[in-house]
């Protein structure tokens, strides 16, 4: 029986719980919970609530310390946790974007509808699978010296683009054009640029996953319309991140500013909360080696959509410019960025790091492509395997209430250890089947693991970010063929 954190949690509004700084001595601002009572009860089994609290203590926050409806433990910072620094005396903490640098998704939009796949799913799972290279440690079919990797940290998707992986125009619906400033190889290790030039256009294993799925429910026709989505379509999610690129920043990042906590004398309550001030050397080597690792990523998934193209070109022998396989767009869900936000009602620039959590960013953001100023910045939420994905757009509310972010999945309930134990002797594959969903993995220990029971109710999820406003659903996808690392 997990130990329940008995911390105190007071209702302050719809679906908002805040822990007041007064619960432990040393913490700077509130924490802010978004929850409904349903999320709450499995909020307090894992204390995560608790990390919220201890972000609090961190130099320099400013506003509150939040976490997002899909909370759960993480290394510091909870899983779903956002808090912004300021740029003076604030501090940047890698425990704050987490491992897996810039694991994101991107959603592939098509002209296909649910008719014209019928029967060919099983084949066009079997082209991802034979194209795209997915497991532990797997490596991938890109081939390139340690001086190319360094261009593609540097240059990000712009690289991909140069050596064919994709279209011109793909640049324009990611983040940050798929390149975040400030990148600078020479604050890598060693080892990390070792671990990254095998691994580039490869899947991973995990929760990482590529779906076909298709547009079940359409909530908001004409931002749908804005985006390309209609109902029945066929629509393609990838998901993953910069491999072991990224962990090996994070972990060669966290050593470093463990002992760095000492030199500036900043006080932490958790070890794992080890930062540096923003503007110290030591903190712009970190966000230096972390803004290399999520360029990475953007590349990582960038091949992979050009290899789902090519697998769908030769399932049903058109072209992908003939199935309007077009990128509707990609997020990010680990990583720190300098953002202006409105602070005490001024516009100040401020360090912002979403640890499992999405950017959210209001209609007319200059940070939006031209093609979704209107409607604001597309959200993409995955479910995994047999649950459902969430497209959604960023709001108003989400610029005043959490530096424009919101959720980004539905959150672990069940360790990947009891997720095994809780389905031996099970089939998952088979269950998923039946289910009319199609899987194939590079072993089957993955699918007890991201069983989808071990997960929170994406849809109570998703429900909660569009109640309080800081994101509004727009379409709802269903699964209908996972490939699993």
């Amino acid at each position: 029986m997990r130990e329940v954190w008995q911390g105190p949690l007071e209702k302050i509004g719809d679906c908002r719980f805040k822990i007041p700084r007064s619960y432990k001595a040393g913490m700077k601002t509130d924490g802010l919970i978004f929850a409904d009572e349903r999320l709450l009860a499995k909020i307090r089994e894992d204390r995560a609530a608790d990390q919220v609290a201890n972000v609090a203590f961190l130099p320099g926050i400013v506003g509150l310390s939040l976490a997002m409806p899909d909370i759960h433990w993480g290394y510091g910072f909870p899983i779903g946790g956002v808090a912004a620094f300021d740029l003076s005396d604030g501090v940047i903490s890698p425990g704050g974007v987490g491992y897996d640098i810039n694991c994101g998704v991107r959603l592939l939009r098509t002209d296909l509808e649910f008719d014209d796949v019928t029967g060919k799913i099983e084949k066009l799972v079997h082209a991802l699978f034979s194209l795209v290279p997915s497991g532990v440690g797997s490596t991938g079919k890109i081939r390139i010296s340690d001086h190319e990797v360094r261009k593609v940290l540097v240059d990000g998707v712009q690289w991909a683009i140069e050596k064919g992986y994709g279209w011109p125009e793909d640049l324009d619906f990611i983040e940050e054009r798929g390149a975040l400033a400030g990148a600078d190889p020479s604050r890598l290790s060693a080892r990390a640029i070792e671990r990254g030039r095998p691994q580039l256009g490869t899947l991973g294993a995990g929760n990482h996953f590529l779906e076909i799925q298709v547009v079940e429910e359409i909530f908001d026709a004409s931002a749908a319309n804005v985006l390309g989505l209609f109902h029945n379509q066929i629509v393609v999610m990838i998901h993953t991140g910069s491999r072991g690129l990224g962990y090996q920043v994070c972990d060669d990042s966290v050593k470093m500013l463990g002992e760095v906590v000492k030199k500036y004398g900043i006080s932490v309550p958790d070890r794992q909360l080890a930062c540096a001030p923003i503007k110290s050397p030591e903190g712009r080597d970190y966000f230096a080696a972390m803004a290399c690792a999520a360029n990475y990523a953007w590349v990582n998934r960038q091949a992979i959509m050009h290899w789902v193209r090519e697998a769908f070109e030769k399932t049903l022998e058109k072209s992908a410019r003939a199935l309007g396989m077009s990128l509707v767009y990609d997020v990010a869900h680990n990583i720190a960025k300098f953002e202006f936000h409105e602070i005490e009602g001024k516009k100040v620039e401020v360090c912002v790091h979403r640890k499992g959590a999405t950017r959210a960013f209001g209609p007319g953001h200059p940070q939006i492509c031209q093609a979704y100023q209107d409607i604001g910045q597309p959200v993409l939420i995955p479910g995994d395997m047999g649950t459902h994905s969430y497209v959604l757009v960023g709001t108003e509310q989400a610029m005043k209430e959490t530096f424009g972010s919101t959720c980004h999945g539905a959150g672990r309930l069940l360790s990947r250890t009891e997720a095994i134990r809780r389905t031996k002797g099970r089939s998952i594959s088979n269950e998923l089947k039946a289910k009319g969903i199609y899987v194939l993995s590079a072993n089957d220990e993955t699918l007890h693991e991201e069983v989808p029971e071990a997960y929170k109710d994406v849809d109570v999820v998703v429900d909660v970010c569009h109640q309080v406003g800081i994101s509004k659903k727009v379409a709802k996808l269903r699964p209908l063929g996972v490939v699993k690392g």
